[in-house]
């Protein structure tokens, strides 16, 4: 192989790129990150528009386990063999922090891990020779590698094909001093967090404000999914349930006209038999979201796109599923748990990289997945997980979607960690008995409001497999040659902490039962 050929490029200096630099420099593997900006994590330059995060920054937590404080940090990058890593905490106090403290702290994060960055490094064309990928940026620079990791995000305005809607505003760069909407009639279509946001921002300025989309909202606060919309953004509920004009529109934009009276918009509504109705504006807003750009990849590696061509298709291994030593990582793996678990973010896409890294050192560098080796004795394999299910940040924050695994074959127990559910699922049948343990929720969860009181709540006090507990908990799943045999759940808690008696005793009879 040409000293001139990396092991792996990895395109995009945004958190995700960052830390996956951390983790192949650390492996000794050669490698390189491309980023079009001076400087990492560009996209936070400009988004979000009006410069607040809401990803958690939860500073004070009682706790002094790193590991856990990790449960309620959602911006801090994983460091692999750093004794004292860069923390986000450290960065702001603020419980939803501004986007200029994530800037800071990706800066510092890049220049104590001495990753290696091409900065002002746009690439426009990537394409294969000899088996290997070519990143050739702006300048003509081309860099070669065995393996390709894009770490871009979703770059590219997603615009729907509604006829019009080049005449509007687009949430990527419209002016977003509210003073310019006084008095005015303002309509933002799009019922996610940048619609919800930019409503806000005009809440005490426009006259009558109207948010649109074809889908009713939906709240973070009862489907677990933290894209969904945030309380923090959800001012203009408030004013539309109290009848201060402004409004929550659901159903379809048909046309958008421009006239010398400002924008008209037929829209067909969802609640009234799509009945068309024609509506009048003075501003027209779009957030309706990105989308990954595949344009820059020659015919022959251009990776196959899904979810209305807006995402990269995975395997579950975060590899194209189309185009062999492709690979992805970053928000836009949420393609893998889309609008269900936290992929498509810092606190969930954290680990995701981390997996990744571990998948690389399983199949080009001949390293086994790790893991502890641990007794057959009930009772030790009883407290290894009830200390991980009480411990772990990335079961808590990947729930559902990362498992640990406890494999007992040939009387011996292996124990892996933050296995991705799906590759769990391909590789069971080679395993006599495969314990796979997840946080999750209860089955339609997302269908009880958590504000209603008389909803029943599972017994903190009483082991049960009913599978009734809407909340977060440990779910032990026990598969024997690949086939589902059983199923625990490990009764939740209000505070999360399942190590007491009732936990404990019930798990310990389920393994002796299937252990038999």
């Amino acid at each position: 192989m040409s000293e001139d050929v990396l092991d792996y490029l990895v395109v995009g200096a945004g958190p995700a790129g960052l830390q996956l630099g951390q983790q192949l420099d650390r492996a000794g593997h050669s490698y390189l990150v491309l980023e079009a900006g001076s400087g990492p994590a560009t996209f936070f330059r400009t988004f979000p528009r009006h410069r607040t995060l809401i990803s958690v920054n939860k500073k004070h937590t009682g706790w002094t386990d790193p590991e856990l404080n990790l449960r309620m940090d959602w911006n801090s990058l994983l460091a692999e063999g750093d004794p004292d890593p860069l923390l986000f905490t450290d960065y702001s106090a603020e419980m939803f922090p501004s986007a200029e403290a994530l800037l800071r702290y990706t800066a510092d994060y890049a220049a104590k891990h001495e990753i290696a960055i091409r900065y002002d490094t746009r690439v426009r064309r990537i394409s294969r020779a000899d088996g290997n990928f070519v990143a050739t940026a702006e300048d003509g620079t081309a860099f070669t590698a065995l393996r390709l990791v894009m770490a871009t995000g979703v770059s590219k305005a997603h615009i729907p094909d509604v006829p019009g809607m080049e005449l509007v505003d687009q949430y990527a760069d419209f002016d977003t001093d509210p003073a310019q909407f006084t008095n005015q009639r303002v309509l933002v279509l799009g019922k996610g967090n940048s619609a919800f946001e930019t409503a806000d921002s005009l809440n005490a300025y426009a006259a009558v404000l109207h948010v649109s989309g074809p889908r009713p909202v939906k709240l973070a606060w009862r489907t677990h999914f933290v894209g969904h919309l945030r309380a923090f953004n959800a001012g203009v509920l408030d004013m539309y349930q109290l009848k201060l004009q402004h409004a929550i529109l659901d159903g379809d934009v048909r046309e958008i006209t421009k006239r010398e009276d400002g924008y008209h918009v037929k829209f067909a509504f969802f609640r009234a038999d799509e009945v068309i109705k024609e509506l009048r504006y003075d501003r027209v807003i779009a957030c309706t979201g990105f989308r990954f750009d595949a344009s820059i990849f020659d015919e022959d590696c251009r990776p196959e796109l899904t979810i209305d061509d807006r995402f990269p298709a995975q395997t579950s291994s975060w590899e194209s599923v189309n185009v062999p030593g492709l690979y992805f990582a970053g928000t836009i793996t949420q393609v893998r748990d889309f609008k269900k678990a936290t992929s498509a973010f810092i606190h969930g896409f954290r680990y995701g990289v981390r997996a990744l890294s571990k998948v690389f050192e399983e199949r080009y560098h001949g390293r086994e997945w790790p893991h502890t080796v641990l007794k057959t004795d009930v009772g030790d394999l009883v407290e290894a997980v009830i200390t991980r299910i009480n411990r772990s940040s990335a079961l808590y924050q990947q729930f559902g979607f990362l498992a640990d695994v406890l494999a007992l074959e040939r009387g011996q127990a292996r124990y892996y960690e933050e296995v991705p559910v799906a590759r769990v699922a391909e590789r069971s049948p080679d395993v006599e008995n495969a314990f796979v343990i997840t946080l999750d929720y209860g089955p339609d969860h997302d269908k009880v409001d958590p504000f209603d009181f008389t909803v029943k709540r599972a017994s903190q006090d009483v082991a049960n497999d009913s599978g009734e507990g809407h909340y977060l908990h440990p779910i032990v799943r026990h598969y024997r040659h690949g086939e589902l045999v059983a199923t625990h759940h490990v009764t939740e808690n209000l505070e999360n902490e399942w190590n007491r008696e009732v936990h404990v005793d019930a798990l310990t009879a389920f393994l002796t039962k299937q252990l038999a």
